[in-house]
């Protein structure tokens, strides 16, 4: 009899532990949607940047095979954080999502003195991202 209520001790306290393991991993421990995730937002707005940057400032440059290279970091690091290719691909292809993205770049451009149609303030701002080695500086080459 004995044996028995411990086996039950034993049973229960291994079915609280797995109920705890699979609450710990379930929703409450999912991922945040990638358009919640800092740094791939951060990255992919000052990529934004970057080329808006080159169209408007005729001295400036894209650094085409860093940004390559950069755009394969950006989603390695989104498959090391958990998320799937399926998950990295609908973020990218979400329309609503690469508005809100070019929103918060034209927000930041705006914000760092650039004005449309005046190519110099995109030419300013250029060439201090790459100063400041900002992920936006790092895709432009002054000419």
């Amino acid at each position: 009899m004995r044996a028995r209520a411990a086996y039950r001790v034993s049973v229960r306290t291994l079915g609280s532990a797995l109920l705890a393991a699979a609450l710990l991993t379930g929703p409450a421990a999912a991922l945040p949607p990638l358009s919640q995730e800092r740094h791939i937002n951060d990255s992919l707005v000052q990529a934004r940047v970057a080329d808006v940057l080159r169209k408007g400032c005729p001295t400036l440059d894209a650094r085409v095979l860093k940004a390559f290279g950069e755009a394969r970091k950006l989603k390695r690091y989104a498959l090391d954080q958990g998320y799937s290719e399926a998950q990295i691909d609908a973020f990218l292809d979400n329309k609503d999502e690469r508005r809100r993205i070019y929103a918060e770049a034209d927000r930041y451009m705006t914000a760092n003195g650039v004005v449309s149609g005046q190519p110099e303030t995109f030419c300013r701002l250029g060439r201090q991202e790459i100063a400041r080695k900002t992920i936006a500086g790092s895709l432009l080459v002054a000419r």
